[in-house]
């Protein structure tokens, strides 16, 4: 966690960078009004970033979706990056990650009584959902923080405090998508993989964070679960394995590697870009991997993500189907975790047309 704004620079990077000129500019004609922004009768809660990838939007997600299902009919709306089709998909028993996209999929295998969709054009998605599923009562809109022509009714901004923004630079120098002055679009702010973080760290957060906006600051860390099996058996060697081999798709495996190092001394790693879509190739290399393995009690571990890259693949082989575990990870919020859910439960009863 870096605790220290960025130096001189890195600040004029951002200054000479033609990317930050036009992200600033169309961030203007939407402030102006020049280009529309759509406001919804339906509560739209946005969980999005001012980096690209790997805060963690996904399971911080998925802990909305267990905090608002039992109360109201809960709808997710994606982009559905990566998916092999175009326009509004509304995810069914015959859904896919190739159909509708990894997260997406992840979501809907996870959570069946919740209606998932992806659309490239979210106000086009809204539409679709509310005229379609009348009886919604929430839409939660997965990645929509930069896309500005939905108005969404509650804005939450996660920042990864292993890349903070105030420590970085907006593409290509950098991961930031536009401006930390982004921030004065959020309503709430949630400092993310804070295992470790301390006092003085949080306050700098805070400090920084109000310093834009001031809107609540929230901190979460990652619980991961208990590894389950790829192919659905109830076998679980976590107990004598001695050799692992990580094989992730997703924009930063570091803490999910330290995690595994916690269980098992020994941890390979083979990487690929997010959203890696897997090839024969890619399956062919690892099996050789695994394979040359000299450890007797070994096992590939996966993320849920890439594990559903993984399982539907027709080119996948049946010694990583069959070796093949799978690490949940779940988001807990340990200070201040009531406020953060009332906040949440009071826009959307308030919000709600159908109440």
């Amino acid at each position: 966690m870096k605790d220290k704004k960025r130096g001189i620079l890195r600040g004029f990077a951002d200054i000479l960078n033609p990317y930050s000129w036009i992200t600033a500019a169309r961030n203007r004609l939407f402030d102006n009004g020049l280009i529309a922004s759509h406001s919804f009768d339906i509560p739209t809660i946005c969980i999005g970033n001012i980096s690209v990838g790997g805060t963690g939007k996904t399971p911080h997600t998925e802990y909305l979706i267990r905090l608002l299902k039992e109360r109201f009919r809960t709808a997710v709306l994606s982009r559905g990056y990566g998916r092999k089709s175009k326009g509004y998909i509304l995810a069914d028993s015959t859904a896919t990650a190739e159909k509708i996209g990894d997260e997406p999929f992840q979501i809907k295998s996870k959570f069946r009584d919740i209606d998932v969709a992806v659309c490239e054009k979210r106000v086009t998605g809204i539409e679709m959902i509310t005229t379609g599923l009348k009886e919604t009562e929430v839409i939660l809109l997965d990645d929509a923080f930069q896309h500005r022509h939905v108005k969404a009714g509650l804005n939450i901004v996660l920042i990864d405090s292993n890349r903070p923004i105030w420590h970085d630079c907006i593409l290509p120098f950098g991961r930031m998508r536009e401006s930390a002055t982004g921030l004065r679009r959020a309503d709430i702010a949630i400092i993310t993989k804070c295992d470790g973080i301390t006092p003085k760290q949080k306050q700098f957060c805070i400090d920084y964070i109000k310093g834009i906006k001031d809107i609540p600051v929230f901190f979460s860390h990652m619980r991961y679960g208990e590894l389950y099996s790829l192919c659905g058996c109830s076998d679980n060697r976590m107990t004598t394995v001695t050799e692992v081999l990580l094989v992730t798709g997703i924009a930063n495996p570091q803490p999910l590697k330290l995690e595994i190092e916690k269980q098992c001394a020994k941890v390979s790693m083979m990487t690929y870009a997010d959203h890696h879509n897997f090839t024969a190739t890619d399956f062919k290399e690892i099996a050789e991997r695994y394979n040359g393995m000299k450890a007797t009690e070994k096992i590939i571990v996966t993320t849920e993500k890439d594990a559903t890259r993984i399982i539907g693949n027709h080119d996948t082989p049946q010694i990583i189907k069959d070796n093949t575990f799978v690490m949940p990870i779940e988001v807990e919020i340990p200070d201040n975790k009531e406020l953060f859910n009332k906040i949440i439960l009071d826009y959307v009863t308030e919000n709600s047309r159908n109440r």
